[in-house]
């Protein structure tokens, strides 16, 4: 296929957008792939649809590769059957109503609706199913930026699968998760599978598949020997050990006026910040909880909502006071009449907390022996923590999750009563897997790992174009000569045939990135042959135009 840029809308801009942090937000936008329509909602413009029906594609290949089959449903679906799992009341949800009344959802995802469907499956026979979609999904997104990192409306493929037992489910499972694996690969894009909180979607376990990157929602942790990786929700570490003071047979109250926190404590005692705890009261049903980490730690919040059970927000003054009987910033654990939930660092040493009383501390307080606590891995992991396989170094890079698979058993079809007939005649509820991949945000992670500071240099696997062919004045018929042999050879053309300077011409071919620029110029005319350049690499070489065929 042979595109000829002067037919076509290629909108490239020489500056970046004011508000574009992202490098892909710049140079997506810059190279004339997408427009912003308002805050979160992007069009795709030519260029950039070329690239994503590509990245959907190879998703395509890959799933209907181990039997996936592909269906399309509605965008509008009905309130009651979000009402029946429970999510409707998700803040990220839009809600609307037709002329009749009738109450809709706009879904972020579409469990409920295959679900429905899936309830037409009799019998155990019929097991397993997978079906998957291409849909647009819509979130009320409070605050959408990085260009197609955090948006309000995207397409997602979105897949389910149904089986009969755990099994099953395990297998419907391992085989998504190949499949990612190939899907990536193909895309050119580094990406890891790493272990993930479930969040809204619920289930027994999820898998994130994050790709580093410049900018990113996510943060990816993985050991320097290759043995570990997770997301940094979840993600465990060991850290480095406390510089203790002398034990104490018994904690030993000492002032502290105006030391309100861990630097201002471990400074005025003389003590490394490590061999203290910090102090965090939480509501969470209607009661507080103290959670407890080491002073130099921060405290995971998802990791906290995975120990509780349930949402939580932080106690308010009146709050703590009421339930510690001091301010925030003296209080602690010893003595404390609601539930300790402490990190697992502070199972062993002594360290100095709150002592529930304004400006004053403890010494030496010790769990197991001065108070009780529920212990978990509470911490949030740090660059350089220990591994808690080999014991290597952690590594903490920002990263785009552009995939996640769930295993969410019977979360849906219970409610929803999609059931079927087993072997023995019982009745049971299909268990369930869902799989997402966004290709928007493959396409804007493949702009972070291949561009250079002149564009973004596509793998050739979804570049727009394969070759970008260059006509500089007084030599078009020997540019559309070049043209028509590549694509004789198989390769996507696109041919700049437009009245433009050449600079203008290099400094677009060079931000819209296909892999291959072919430049025919004059002397061209001379000698038959034309510079053929490769957009990663920079290597040029001079090729006659009747075996341009064999470059692409």
């Amino acid at each position: 296929m042979i595109a000829r840029a002067s037919q076509l809308f290629l909108p490239t801009l020489r500056d970046d957008p004011a508000d574009a942090e992202a490098v892909s937000h710049k140079l997506l936008v810059r190279g004339g792939f997408i427009r912003q329509v308002s805050a979160g909602l992007w069009t795709y413009l030519p260029l950039g649809w070329r690239v994503h029906r590509k990245v959907e594609q190879i998703i395509r290949e890959e799933l209907d590769a181990f039997g996936a089959q592909e269906a399309l449903a509605p965008v509008l679906t009905p309130a009651e059957l979000w009402e029946t799992t429970g999510r409707i009341g998700i803040p990220e949800i839009f809600r609307l109503e037709d002329r009749t009344g009738r109450k809709y959802v706009l879904p972020l995802t579409h469990e409920e609706t295959f679900t429905f469907h899936a309830r037409e499956i009799q019998s155990y026979k019929q097991l397993p199913q997978i079906w998957y979609h291409f849909q647009t999904k819509d979130r009320d997104e409070p605050r959408p930026r990085s260009g197609l990192l955090r948006v309000r409306e995207f397409i997602m493929k979105d897949g389910y699968s149904f089986d009969r037992d755990e099994a099953g489910l395990d297998q419907s499972f391992r085989k998504h998760s190949a499949a990612y694996a190939k899907i990536f690969a193909r895309c050119g894009l580094e990406a890891y599978e790493v272990a993930a909180e479930s969040g809204i979607m619920g289930g027994s376990g999820s898998q994130d598949f994050l790709a580093p990157a410049g900018s990113g929602e996510n943060t990816l942790v993985t050991c320097e020997n290759g043995d570990y990786a997770a997301d940094l929700e979840i993600a465990g570490g060991v850290p480095p050990a406390a510089a203790y003071p002398e034990e104490l047979p018994a904690p030993e109250e000492v002032e502290t006026p105006g030391q309100r926190t861990i630097e201002d404590v471990s400074d005025f005692l003389g003590v490394d910040p490590r061999a203290t705890a910090k102090a965090m009261p939480v509501v969470t049903d209607g009661r507080v909880v103290l959670a407890l980490v080491r002073g130099d730690d921060r405290l995971n919040e998802m990791k906290l909502l995975g120990v509780l059970g349930e949402d939580f927000r932080p106690a308010e003054d009146t709050e703590i006071r009421e339930a510690f009987g001091a301010a925030g910033g003296s209080i602690g654990p010893v003595g404390a009449k609601v539930e300790v939930i402490a990190d697992e660092a502070l199972r062993a040493g002594q360290y100095v907390v709150g002592a529930n009383r304004n400006d004053r501390h403890l010494r030496g307080v010790q769990a197991g022996r001065d108070f009780e606590a529920r212990f978990a891995d509470l911490r949030e992991v740090r660059e350089g923590d220990a591994c808690p396989v080999c014991g290597g170094h952690l590594h903490l890079q920002v990263a785009i999750e552009v995939g996640h698979i769930f295993k969410l058993e019977s979360k849906y079809s219970a409610p929803l009563e999609a059931t079927f007939l087993d072997e023995d005649g019982s009745e049971r509820p299909l268990l369930m897997g869902s799989y997402g991949i966004g290709p928007g945000r493959i396409l804007a992670a493949a702009v972070e790992q291949h561009h250079d500071e002149l564009g973004i240099a596509w793998p050739r696997s979804i570049a727009p174009y394969d070759v970008h062919v260059v006509a500089l004045p007084g030599v078009e018929e020997q540019a559309a000569e070049a043209a028509h042999v590549l694509d004789a050879a198989g390769a996507d053309v696109l041919l700049d045939d437009r009245d433009q300077r050449a600079g203008e011409k290099f400094a677009d071919a060079d931000l819209i990135g296909c892999p291959v620029r072919i430049t025919v110029g004059k002397k061209t005319a001379e000698d038959g042959a034309a510079d053929v350049r490769d957009r990663q690499s920079g290597e040029e070489r001079r090729v006659p135009l009747g075996e341009l065929g064999g470059v692409v």
